[in-house]
């Protein structure tokens, strides 16, 4: 288990033990920013949380996606579990802050994305991230385009996974310019991958 990992294991430990605090009295925790080689063990901690999810919208739930760095194979990643609920009615989900609270969410509205609640878990020691958006929403279509991009193209993926790798050399204590650096590179990649997205739907059975 690479140190990446064991991070993210102890966090996720602490976070589920009863009365731990989410910062040690007196002392503010710098967000480290940390690319980790791939592991398999995202896999697993993204199914544990979907199943927590799924229990708390229930029939509000159409589907749940593992999105982002952690869900692409070989894809140096910060260990954080990026995950994409799609619901029926977007408002709905508000209703359920409470309980999204109760297993350690904090919930921060659309967060800058129209028509989208977002959820992020484990404060500075971040380990997941959930995105929620409403069925037919362009930004279900934007996301799973760039995760099955880059899980079909290496070459585009080691290029984004050395990118992230060198800025996070360069900006280790500076989430802000880690994500600006990446900007560019996003953009162009979710063009393309938008692209590729469209064309490969038409192919399939039942397409345009």
């Amino acid at each position: 288990m690479n140190n990446c990992v064991k991070m993210n294991v102890n966090i996720l430990y602490s976070l589920n033990r009863k009365n731990v605090e989410k910062k040690v009295k007196g002392v503010d925790f710098v967000r480290k920013v940390e690319v980790c080689s791939y592991h398999k063990i995202w896999l697993r901690q993204f199914a544990d949380e979907a199943g927590k999810l799924n229990r708390i919208f229930q029939n509000e739930i159409i589907d749940i996606h593992h999105i982002g760095s952690t869900a692409v194979p070989g894809l140096r990643a910060k260990p954080v579990i990026d995950m994409m609920p799609v619901v029926k009615n977007i408002v709905h989900v508000d209703y359920y802050n409470k309980k999204m609270q109760d297993i350690g969410y904090e919930a921060k509205g659309e967060n800058g994305i129209s028509e989208r609640r977002f959820f992020q878990k484990g404060g500075d020691k971040r380990t997941h991230h959930v995105h929620v958006f409403q069925e037919e929403s362009f930004h279900i279509v934007r996301h799973l385009a760039f995760r099955d991009y880059l899980r079909e193209h290496t070459d585009e993926k080691v290029r984004y996974g050395n990118l992230k790798e060198n800025l996070a050399k360069q900006f280790p204590n500076n989430t802000q310019s880690y994500i600006n650096g990446k900007e560019s590179l996003v953009k162009e990649i979710e063009a393309k991958a938008l692209d590729w997205y469209e064309k490969k739907s038409r192919r399939l059975p039942g397409g345009a």
